[in-house]
């Protein structure tokens, strides 16, 4: 099969922001490209060992790239994507960079970016899990627990800041036996981190029909689909779901159209971990969730992380 692979030019702060975005228009997938992470990975600050890195990696330029891969019928619909994503630049204006915003059309055969993908993929550090892809050979130290990818899955390749301080808090406040509702749950990997820390039972969430696919699929892949039920709700529609930990890693505007209805979901005592609020937005969260109380505020680069306890 043959795709439209349109490549977005941004920061590593915004991408994302332009990813989720593109996850709108494609079911071929989405794939970030962060120089943030070859950098890393250079410095060795990763705490994984590289014996080769491929020479086009050294000279990459200091931009992040993020590429969608669209059916051929809808190339048409360019313009008004990259219209999107000025809106959405025009909007966080002083608060995030969002670069250039240059982009690049070009068809490619159905199997190029998952070689590409593999190609530039390495395992991902989130304290003591590893996210790590299926045809990489990855030994775990005694004291990491390791969620697995399979190659067909298209999804960011950096450690990004709202992925990482929600894995970290989760570590941080989960319990054994502890009851998980993810929002927004994209490929499912805070829930199955979840499930590999001790959860009982971990609720997944997403309006995205592929996303639901592509978290059942990693659920079964990494053997703890019995204690994840993952469904395609907005949260509101369903108050079914009582949880002992809640987490949100979803843009600051869902995040407070979602507030009224987080409290019926949370059980007494419970936490609440929101993330991927940028500081022109982090008033508006706080606002919204003010019936709750304040644990704690994380930032990393661009991103804030709040902690709330009901």
């Amino acid at each position: 099969m043959k795709y439209i692979e349109l490549t977005v030019h941004t920061t590593s702060e915004a991408s994302e922001i332009v990813a989720d975005l593109l996850w709108n228009y494609t079911e071929g997938g989405v794939a970030v490209s962060d120089y943030a992470d070859v950098v890393a990975l250079q410095s060795g600050k990763t705490g994984v060992y590289w014996d080769y890195l491929d020479e086009s990696l050294q000279t990459v330029q200091k931009e992040t790239l993020v590429k969608a891969f669209l059916d051929p019928a809808r190339a048409g619909e360019i313009p008004a994507i990259m219209q999107e994503l000025y809106l959405c630049r025009d909007r966080a204006e002083g608060a995030i960079g969002f670069g250039t915003l240059e982009e690049s059309v070009r068809e490619i055969d159905g199997d190029d970016w998952i070689e590409i993908w593999k190609k530039h993929f390495r395992p991902i550090h989130l304290g003591n899990l590893v996210v790590v892809p299926e045809w990489i050979e990855y030994r775990k130290a005694p004291d990491e627990k390791v969620i697995l990818l399979d190659s067909n899955m298209a999804f960011g390749t950096g450690e990004h800041e709202t992925t990482a301080m929600c894995a970290e808090l989760l570590q941080s406040y989960l319990k054994e036996g502890d009851v998980v509702l993810d929002v927004g749950c994209g490929s499912g990997i805070l829930g199955i981190a979840a499930a590999e820390l001790g959860a009982s039972l971990c609720y997944l969430t997403d309006i995205d029909p592929v996303a639901v696919a592509s978290a059942k699929h990693n659920a079964q892949k990494n053997g703890v689909d019995s204690k994840i039920a993952v469904s395609e709700s907005n949260l509101v529609d369903d108050t079914s779901m009582q949880a002992d930990l809640i987490l949100a890693n979803i843009t600051a505007e869902i995040l407070v159209s979602l507030a009224p209805a987080v409290p019926a979901h949370l059980k007494e005592g419970g936490t609440v971990i929101l993330s991927g609020i940028i500081e022109e937005r982090l008033p508006l969260v706080k606002a919204a969730y003010s019936a709750l109380t304040l644990a704690e505020e994380h930032r990393r680069g661009a991103w804030y992380a709040l902690v709330y306890r009901g």
